[in-house]
């Protein structure tokens, strides 16, 4: 089984203008809503893509209801600690001649919550893949990451971390099995500017050295690399397309790459994480099975 945690879910409020003018009344184009935050972005593409996934993370008041009630509906399923107080977070995301968000703060999770999730987690089995992405709240420890890495050490679990910065340098010692950050993002753990692949390369071999089992770096136009267990790199292209959406692409590869290792090699991977990156890079929401294929024949 793949496990995801969003600790922070949101409702997606996207709406679409022709022009946004601030101090005044400005009316809407069109609207979609989606159910989103990093984890359930991957639990939703990775049931594109026919792979079954549980949401795991925190819920509140009436938000949290929609959102599992959502996801509900579109197949995937959710374990979700419920929060007493608060709701879940509404972000608001403009797309006008430029695309501003403005993004919730979310309920306060307490500790008794924290350990209700613990125990969610206790019930993993050997073999189960264990996605953790995006930011800590605000209420949470900074360490959390590190605590649940720690937590399921003895097992032999696949973990999946899509962080930042010290978030990400922190749980190196626990060995996960893959970890994703871009090129600016790699370069920003280092102090560097990395400006080619040797560089890339480099830098992201002394992640796999300080303990990442995988590392795969996504780099936009110039597409992603891949450094694997056995220390082999590879290189996958960009798709072609005209980009739509800036939400959710690096989401989608890290589920495309966590299919693709689960039917097939690390070349199949790679090139399947690039094509749901590029899927919802080309579409109004996140990528769907039709548009995936269509992307990775071409690669």
């Amino acid at each position: 089984m793949v496990y995801t945690v969003t600790f922070n879910p949101a409702i997606d409020y996207v709406v679409h203008t022709g022009e946004m003018k601030l101090g005044s009344t400005n009316r809407s184009d069109r609207e979609e809503m989606y159910f989103g935050g990093k984890g359930i972005n991957v639990s939703v593409v990775l049931r594109e893509l026919d792979i079954q996934s549980k949401a795991l993370g925190f819920t509140a008041g009436f938000t949290g209801e929609a959102i599992e009630n959502g996801l509900a509906e579109m197949g995937i399923d959710t374990d979700f600690v419920h929060l007493k107080n608060g709701n879940s977070r509404i972000n608001v995301k403009i797309k006008s001649a430029e695309e501003t968000e403005l993004n919730g703060q979310g309920p306060d999770i307490d500790d008794e919550a924290v350990n209700k999730l613990f125990a969610k987690l206790d019930k993993l089995q050997d073999g189960d893949t264990l996605i953790l992405a995006g930011s800590i709240p605000a209420s949470l420890p900074s360490d959390i990451y590190e605590k649940i890495l720690e937590r399921l050490a003895h097992k032999n679990i696949r973990t999946v971390v899509d962080a930042t910065k010290d978030l990400l340098l922190n749980v190196l010692k626990y060995k996960p099995f893959l970890i994703k950050p871009n090129n600016h993002e790699l370069g920003e753990m280092f102090g560097v500017t990395l400006t080619n692949d040797e560089e890339i390369e480099k830098y992201a071999r002394k992640l796999k050295e300080m303990g990442a089992v995988n590392v795969l770096i996504s780099m936009a136009g110039d597409g992603a690399m891949l450094i694997d267990e056995n220390g082999e790199i590879h290189r996958c292209g960009v798709c072609n397309g005209k980009v739509k959406n800036s939400v959710g692409a690096g989401d989608s590869m890290v589920a495309g790459f966590t299919a693709g290792i689960l039917h097939g090699d690390y070349e199949y991977a790679l090139k399947l994480g690039t094509a749901a990156g590029g899927a919802t890079a080309f579409s109004d929401g996140l990528a769907q099975k039709e548009k995936i294929a269509e992307l990775l024949e071409t690669l």
